[in-house]
């Protein structure tokens, strides 16, 4: 009776808030619309922050999710799509899914990219069956005031994820117990 209610209270939530926060599904989207959602939040990062097109020319794969969808009521979940790309040119079509739990309430959505600096990090992401942030290479999240003190000497993790594009209203933004699968498109 009371996962029935939570759910019930989750719903509710998520219709009264999601339309008022202006948050775009990014369930189900063609590759087409992946890519252009990509170019698009790849170059407006670059555009804000020339330090990740330093760390982009450097990385040996660039995995872009122009969109996520995180919503909760006490359970909460987030999905997204990406692509993943090298030199350039499209390796192939991931997703993020999360689950959390804990005092939280609300709808949001946001993208992040992550620049993965070795082959050993691109190696693991293409042989895990869905890579957990957290499990596996190093990976250092990034914001504007910390990118602009990286330097080729500085920069020496695996893998660096910045995080753009939040709206709407939900506490306790983050990379950790993301899983990254790849997927077919």
């Amino acid at each position: 009776m009371c996962k029935a209610r939570l759910v019930t209270g989750l719903l509710t939530l998520v219709l009264m808030v999601a339309p008022w926060a202006s948050v775009s599904p990014a369930l189900a989207a063609s590759a087409a619309d992946i890519n252009r959602d990509a170019s698009a939040a790849l170059a407006k990062l670059y555009e804000k922050v020339p330090e990740a097109k330093t760390l982009g020319a450097q990385a040996k794969g660039i995995l872009i999710f122009p969109s996520i969808v995180k919503a909760g009521f006490m359970v909460g979940a987030q999905y997204g799509e990406g692509v993943l790309r090298k030199k350039g040119k499209n390796a192939g079509f991931y997703n993020t899914v999360a689950a959390s739990y804990g005092l939280q309430a609300g709808v949001q959505s946001f993208g992040y990219v992550l620049f993965f600096m070795t082959d050993s990090a691109l190696a693991y992401l293409d042989k895990s069956e869905g890579w957990e942030i957290g499990v596996g290479p190093s990976i250092v999240v990034l914001d504007e005031g910390k990118a602009k003190t990286l330097t080729t000497t500085t920069g020496k993790s695996d893998v660096y994820a910045f995080i753009f594009s939040q709206k709407g209203l939900m506490a306790g933004l983050g990379l950790q117990g993301s899983k990254i699968s790849r997927m077919e498109k």
